[in-house]
């Protein structure tokens, strides 16, 4: 991965956008009676703004969004994978599903067929909370304490590693401690079991920590600081310098100094009806000012935000609707089929792979991972992950 992947649309381009986008009428957007979309649990932001979107849409349209709640990466893809949910309102976990490694380096899973309609990039960051008590004021304070640690939830581990890798630390060089789930990963900072969680600075468990007799502190991540980010960059590579200027105890006054990614991305299968893909997109987008202010991070979802070089690739559904409102570029299209393209070759190569169900899941991963790094050195692409 390279900066090429947090490249934003030009100013022009947005401002052409919104103005077709805010001319949409109702008419435009032909969506089933039902739609389902999978979610973070009910008390995370990225759950509240789903049911925000859900609203305005079911208002606009007469569609029933169905918001899935899921605690964790596998119970919130999973119905996706099965066809049992239209899209996935997902983390970067997604990301996960794309390369096949992590929970998706196992015979239930495998490189995903994932494509993205759109991604929100709002006021918070996505960062490392520890409790005040803690005195953590550095990432290198870290060393030695308690982290909560999620199972099953790869994507926020993987987090947590990339702010111990800003240190130079690993998960070696903490106290691990096993919880269940991402609520579970705050309640373990509460009640005095874990030091330090990963997450949205907007999430209202952020607010219970901070209200909490332990209190709340956000250690930062120093945008001067290169050899840090260098570190971050090979570690999780889809991170990028952000400024919250919201959150528990953040604000445009007090801004945190940190990183961020999209959270939520909407996605879906590559084998998704179009159409369905087009009516969806352009449905979120057009009832835009009428969730925004709903639910904490809600504007993060405005067209302005929108990264046509991300890390997935785009639907070819939403890269219609991207099209028609004047986003979408050369440049664009030539970053989605490279997207494609590796995206092929790593479901063809876990295809190939002979014995997968036979395999004990060690053995699967580790003959997998070998399998992947060939295929993608012989293609000349990046590895990512090792």
């Amino acid at each position: 991965m390279n900066s090429k992947l947090f490249r934003t649309v030009t100013a022009v381009a947005v401002a052409a956008g919104l103005g077709m986008a805010g001319s949409a009428m109702a008419g435009d957007v032909k969506l089933p009676k039902k739609i389902s979309w999978t979610a973070y649990g009910t008390t995370a932001s990225g759950y509240a703004q789903s049911v925000a979107i859900g609203n305005a849409i079911q208002k606009a349209y007469g569609t029933t969004l169905r918001i899935i709640p899921g605690k964790n990466d596998v119970s919130r893809m999973a119905p996706l994978r099965d066809n049992n949910a239209d899209f996935c309102a997902c983390g970067i976990a997604v990301y996960f599903g794309q390369e096949g490694v992590l929970l998706f380096a196992s015979k239930e899973w495998g490189p995903q067929p994932l494509r993205v309609l759109m991604t929100a990039i709002g006021t918070n960051n996505l960062a490392l909370s520890t409790a005040k008590d803690a005195n953590i004021r550095t990432m290198a304070d870290l060393k030695g304490k308690r982290i909560s640690w999620v199972r099953a939830g790869d994507a926020l581990n993987w987090n947590v590693a990339a702010n111990l890798a800003f240190a130079g630390l690993t998960w070696d060089d903490v106290i691990k401690v096993e919880v269940s789930g991402f609520k579970a990963s705050v309640d373990a900072l509460i009640n005095g079991q874990s030091d330090a969680a990963f997450m949205s600075t907007i999430t209202p468990h952020a607010k219970r920590l901070a209200a909490s007799p332990r209190g709340i502190f956000w250690p930062p991540l120093p945008h001067g600081d290169k050899a840090g980010w260098d570190r971050v960059a090979m570690a999780q590579p889809v991170f990028q310098k952000h400024i919250g200027t919201s959150g528990a105890e953040i604000s445009k006054d007090e801004p945190h100094e940190g990183a961020t990614y999209a959270y939520p991305a909407l996605v879906t299968n590559a084998s998704k009806d179009s159409a369905v893909v087009y009516s969806m997109l352009k449905g979120v987008v057009s009832q835009f000012d009428k969730y925004k202010d709903a639910a904490p991070g809600g504007a993060g979802w405005s067209i302005k935000n929108q990264n046509m070089t991300w890390a997935l690739p785009y639907h070819r559904g939403a890269i219609e609707y991207w099209k028609e409102v004047g986003i979408w570029s050369d440049e664009a299209q030539k970053h989605n089929d490279g997207l494609i393209k590796r995206q092929n070759l790593l479901i063809a190569t876990w295809k190939a792979l002979p014995g997968k169900d036979s395999m004990s899941k060690e053995d699967l991963q580790s003959k997998w991972m070998a399998a992947r790094a060939a295929a993608l050195k012989k293609a000349g692409l990046p590895l990512v992950f090792n």
